[in-house]
């Protein structure tokens, strides 16, 4: 049995299991599809509304006022092309956190994806390799990090008959290993499986949009019915100008520019963010990294580059070149650990002692030395291992406790006296005590203070003790770092609630408290993101507003995170919440304007049901207005910088920002339909004014949402309002319009300077709604 396990399974006995559903089948996140993408974009409610339009105005011969058609069009197929963009970036970025694994079959090594594996496979794993299924140690011996699993950083010593855990990680060593639990039976996906619920999507603009879609359904249908029918067979009206000032009224109604804007926003901002090697699993997930205000970070992985550093050594009556010497000797011959690189690139310059014998670290004697060319032995280890006699080797200890809450120690000592098998030599004499510290990644401080400056709380979340990681967080200037708890004292869910808002550091947290941590801070108002890369972080990735996963870390925890860090790199992170910021502010900003003219057509359409006149609007006008004062602007306001945290409530900021403009829209054209016929005034003049009061709010929107200015909004206002004066002055004709009367002039004045006083009035009200409403929805900034 041992020889044909060596050997591996042939390729019968691989088929045969892959028949029988004995596979490592894995459950990778899967981008839409070309044709998904295709029938998402064009078959949309409002599309199909506006197709209905396009064919009765084609009936009625009235081909002038189907351009809006061609509006729809242009907005679907720039959907579909930015959609398409977005996936070929995240499909790429997909393509590199993918690697292949070393796998006996037939006797001969083959390289598979972590999913063809097959029960009895044998694999092959070296250091840095993260083990893919849960298997059995067949040959050889390792070192396994299973950190990703459990949270601690401790290396655990794997022999013959051990059994290894998808997503631990071999720190030292080479081995063979047969799998013996695939797919869902395996550890890490039992932990994965728990975290497979479906989440509720939290995004306010896709409820906004659900909310403006259900309202717009529901009110354009009854509406154009009983518009046609009071106009065409109780007001006698001509056909024609039923179906066109019907059409015309409908098309207002519809802002389907607004879902456009979004998803092309988003879109471009996924591609945005996978040139900066940022993978977008959920797009929608850039909308809630807007809001977050804490973010919970996992110490290893995302503070810590898994890389150990000698930080100093402290002599103990012994003189820095013996101590130098004798750790290059050590790290020169001691196998390959992360402890070893510390210390061998600490003493790169030393040269080293030849070794005579040497015993290796190992789990049960936490030590490593040897007998070398200058007659002595040297060992390195834990103090309490090394010199178990405690008053002894008192003044050891002392100096231990005085720097032991800083960093991790190991204890170099030495001896005349040659090792004897696994024993320690009884004469050994201190010589020095080696502080090591945990690497943090590049820039980590620069993307702390980042995050403090924005106002957003970042919180320590480990399994690893409390000193350890309150001391990192101190060396990465963590706000409010000192106060630290161990979450192994925590027993109730009411302690857990009192000290997720109080405290930034945790140590020895379970997954199932990293999860509660987040439940708590949830509840009590906050905007979560949760940064992880282990299996013992899915739950709480799962669970939090916005999850980030590092490439490098266990699939399972990609698998169930919105974003991934290609490169790995915490760094990136603030870049990544600019991002997030700037989309959905000016998708905020932007969708305000769409929501202008929904709002005022529906206002216009309930009074002109019932009034004689004829509503005011052709499709024609309302493409003009809707290009000059919504579309063009609304894109260039979009992809416009912008850092400001996202507060509040995404549909009451846009309502409250549109309706100063549409009332103040609708208000001047009901009030001028009313006078109309004291003063003589036409249809086409009454068109005519209602065209120029509406261009003329639309534009003075756009002042508002410009501020403050710079030259590319200042250009887009000067281009919109030239396009508008050109059209109504050259294009006469063609957009409907008619040359005012003495009377209907005077009464436009008079009505622009009012309805100016008044939008500024009712905007500078709303503004001040809008952020009294943020206030209070904001959750107390944590300590």
């Amino acid at each position: 049995m041992e020889e044909k396990e060596l050997r591996g399974l042939t390729s019968a006995e691989a088929e045969q299991r892959k028949a029988e559903g004995k596979v490592n089948t894995a459950s990778t996140v899967k981008t839409k599809s070309i044709k998904r993408i295709f029938i998402d974009n064009i078959c949309t409610v409002f599309n199909g509304i506006n197709v209905l339009l396009f064919i009765l105005l084609m009936l009625v011969g009235s081909y002038k006022n189907l351009l809006f058609i061609g509006v729809v069009l242009f907005n679907t197929v720039i959907g579909i092309v930015q959609e398409i963009r977005s996936k070929k970036s995240v499909d790429k970025l997909t393509i590199l956190t993918e690697s292949k694994l070393s796998v006996l079959r037939d006797g001969e090594i083959v390289e598979l994806s972590k999913d063809e594996l097959v029960l009895d496979d044998i694999i092959l794993l070296s250091r840095g390799n993260q083990v893919p299924a849960d298997c059995i140690l067949v040959d050889g011996e390792c070192s396994a990090n299973e950190s990703l699993l459990t949270g601690e950083s401790d290396l655990i010593a794997k022999k013959l008959g051990d059994e290894l855990l998808s997503g631990s990680f071999i720190a030292s060593g080479n081995c063979k290993c047969r799998v013996n639990r695939v797919g869902a039976d395996s550890y890490a996906a039992k932990i994965n499986n728990e975290a497979k619920y479906i989440k509720k999507n939290d995004s306010q603009i896709l409820k906004a949009f659900k909310t403006i879609i259900n309202i717009c359904s529901i009110i354009i249908f009854p509406v154009g019915i009983l518009m046609f029918v009071i106009k065409y067979f109780v007001q006698q009206q001509m056909f024609n100008d039923t179906v066109i000032s019907t059409v015309g009224a409908l098309v207002g109604m519809i802002p389907g520019g607004m879902i456009l804007l979004t998803s092309t926003v988003l879109a471009v901002s996924v591609i945005r963010l996978a040139k900066k090697k940022v993978l977008v699993n959920e797009m929608y997930c850039i909308e809630t990294l807007a809001r977050v205000d804490v973010i919970c970070l996992d110490k290893t992985g995302t503070l810590t580059a898994e890389i150990m550093n000698v930080h100093d050594t402290i002599p103990l009556d012994c003189e820095k070149d013996e101590i130098m010497t004798a750790l290059s000797s050590i790290a020169h011959v001691d196998e390959v650990n992360a402890t070893a690189e510390a210390v061998h690139a600490y003493t790169k310059d030393i040269d080293p002692l030849q070794c005579k014998h040497f015993t290796p670290f190992s789990s049960e004697t936490k030590w490593s030395g040897g007998e070398f060319s200058n007659g002595r032995t040297y060992i390195m280890g834990a103090a309490e291992f090394v010199f178990s006699d405690k008053e002894k080797y008192a003044k050891v200890y002392q100096a231990i406790d005085e720097v032991k809450d800083t960093v991790r120690i190991l204890i170099l000592a030495k001896s005349v006296n040659p090792l004897t098998d696994k024993t320690l030599p009884d004469d050994l004499i201190p010589m020095a005590l080696i502080l090591i510290k945990d690497q943090l990644r590049d820039n980590v401080q620069e993307t702390v203070n980042y995050f403090k400056e924005q106002g957003v709380t970042l919180k320590v979340i480990s399994g690893d003790s409390v000193k350890t990681v309150q001391n990192i967080a101190k060396d990465c200037g963590i706000k409010g770092a000192e106060n630290a708890v161990d979450m192994s004292t925590v027993t109730t869910d009411e302690e857990l609630a009192e000290v997720s808002e109080r405290c930034n550091v945790f140590g020895r947290v379970t997954p199932a408290q990293k999860k509660k941590l987040l439940i708590a801070l949830k509840e009590k108002g906050h905007k979560v993101a949760m940064t992880g890369d282990g299996v013992n972080d899915v739950l709480a990735l799962k669970e939090a507003d916005c999850s980030v996963a590092m490439a490098a870390g266990s699939e399972a925890a990609r698998n169930v995170s919105q974003l991934v860090l290609v490169n790995n790199d915490f760094a990136c992170m603030p870049q990544v919440v600019a991002e997030g910021r700037r989309s959905i502010n000016n998708i905020e900003r932007s969708s305000s304007l769409y929501l202008v003219k929904t709002m005022y057509s529906i206002l216009l359409s309930l009074f002109f049901l019932f009034s004689h006149h004829i509503y005011p609007f052709e499709p024609i006008q309302l493409s003009l207005i809707g290009a000059l004062t919504v579309g063009f602007p609304s894109f260039v306001l979009a992809l416009q910088p912008n850092k400001n945290i996202v507060r509040g409530n995404f549909t009451y900021n846009i309502i409250t920002r549109a309706a100063p403009a549409a009332i103040c829209i609708a208000l001047n054209i009901i009030v001028t339909a009313l006078l109309s016929d004291p003063l003589g005034l036409s249809h086409a003049e009454l068109s005519t004014m209602a065209v120029y009061t509406t261009s003329l709010i639309g534009l003075m929107l756009i002042v508002r949402l410009c501020i403050p200015f710079n030259a590319l909004r200042g250009a887009m206002l000067a281009l919109s309002t030239a396009g508008i004066v050109i059209a109504t002055i050259f294009f006469r004709d063609f957009f409907k319009l008619t040359a005012l009367s003495q009377s209907a002039l005077i009464m436009q004045v008079i009505t622009a300077v009012v309805i100016i006083v008044l939008f500024n009035l009712l905007y500078h009200f709303a503004d001040k709604m809008i952020e009294k409403h943020k206030r209070e929805s904001s959750p107390k900034t944590t300590t």
